[in-house]
């Protein structure tokens, strides 16, 4: 007999796999965003419902219908189409007519994803993408508002839902004040810069405000971030970076001008700043993956929010704000290497 030469295998890194896959990661995150979509349609009603359902089929048929198109194989089954829906979803309007709410959805999974090849190599979070596009596309549509807890929500839809293609939506504000009395048709956020007015921290955790789907169950929001970082699912040092810087310059502007500038608890839980830093900042396709490209990525949106909302235009900024940072990433991974051990520095 003829002894055998060994075989040495030489592989790249990782050497250690926890044996976790894409279909299960994404999985768990949808399973951390049933509860924040059980509790918008608990609080508007049908319309939300209609609405979740139209944006979330429609970016699964669109990925479908891309698969088909290219003649590659369903990708369906990793569930990322059905986080951009929900995710999506949670960021519009609850009246939002449905067939906008189809634009949405072809936008977020056709611009955001398929153009840049698919799940893993988008460079902008598809939901924010389509979320954009419609703000572009649909402005008054997507500042339309409607109360929280009507005592119709489970009984009609918000006239609004229903209106048909290019048709002007339907005034909604008479049915809003005979849903709810005392209802003002802005958000918090937009009483606060254009009225000087202040909602209650305690509104924002119950729910009873005025806001887009998914924004106003913080409480739910932190419990689905906390079980994703503890299943090592989501990188907890961009939400507390995001959190953190923002809540750090609201307070340095509201010691300035307390009369002018809202509390840090007022800055954090109004508008989509939890939703955002918890789900969408944190998407590993389009964050650093560097240690200090992560705390320095989260600062960044903190801190455009915060300005956006202090001095642009806009009421909210989040949405900008992670997108501006997606487009810093490939920099920010670039910069901010760590050193190999063993390397010198070049003289």
């Amino acid at each position: 007999m003829t002894a055998q030469t060994p075989q040495i295998q030489l592989r790249t890194s990782p050497h250690m796999k926890r044996g976790v896959t894409v279909e299960r990661i994404m999985l768990n995150v949808v399973l951390a965003l049933l509860p924040i979509v059980l509790f918008s349609i608990w609080q508007y009603g049908l319309s939300a419902l209609a609405l979740i359902v139209t944006v979330t089929a429609t970016c699964v048929v669109t990925e479908r219908l891309f698969n088909r198109a290219s003649r590659s194989a369903s990708t369906l089954s990793d569930w990322s189409a059905v986080i951009t829906g929900l995710l999506l979803a949670l960021t519009l309007p609850p009246a939002f007519p449905l067939w906008m709410g189809v634009v949405a959805g072809v936008a977020a999974i056709g611009l955001g994803k398929v153009l840049f090849g698919g799940i893993g190599f988008n460079v902008f979070n598809p939901a924010l993408v389509g979320r954009a596009f419609v703000q572009a596309a649909f402005p008054v549509a997507i500042t339309t508002w409607v109360p929280a807890f009507s005592p119709t929500r489970f009984s009609e839809f918000v006239p609004t839902t229903f209106t048909v293609p290019l048709m002007m939506p339907p005034d909604i504000s008479e049915w809003a004040r005979q849903a709810l009395d005392g209802f003002t048709g802005a958000t918090p956020l937009a009483r606060w810069k254009f009225e000087n007015e202040l909602t209650p921290v305690q509104d924002f955790l119950t729910g009873a405000v005025t806001a887009s789907a998914g924004e106003t169950s913080a409480i739910l929001i932190l419990l689905g971030g906390f079980y994703l970082a503890a299943r090592k699912f989501l990188d907890w040092r961009i939400p507390v970076a995001v959190l953190g810087s923002a809540a750090v310059l609201a307070w340095a502007f509201h010691l300035h001008d307390p009369g002018h500038f809202p509390e840090p608890a007022f800055v954090l839980l109004s508008g989509g700043l939890m939703l955002g830093a918890v789900f969408m900042a944190t998407d590993m396709a389009t964050s650093p993956v560097t240690p200090l490209g992560v705390w320095l990525y989260g600062i960044l949106i903190g801190v455009v929010t915060v300005s956006i909302r202090y001095f642009g235009g806009l009421t909210e900024g989040i949405m900008y704000a992670i997108l501006f940072a997606n487009a810093l990433v490939p920099l920010i991974d670039q910069y901010t290497q760590p050193k190999v051990f063993g390397q010198r520095r070049s003289s």
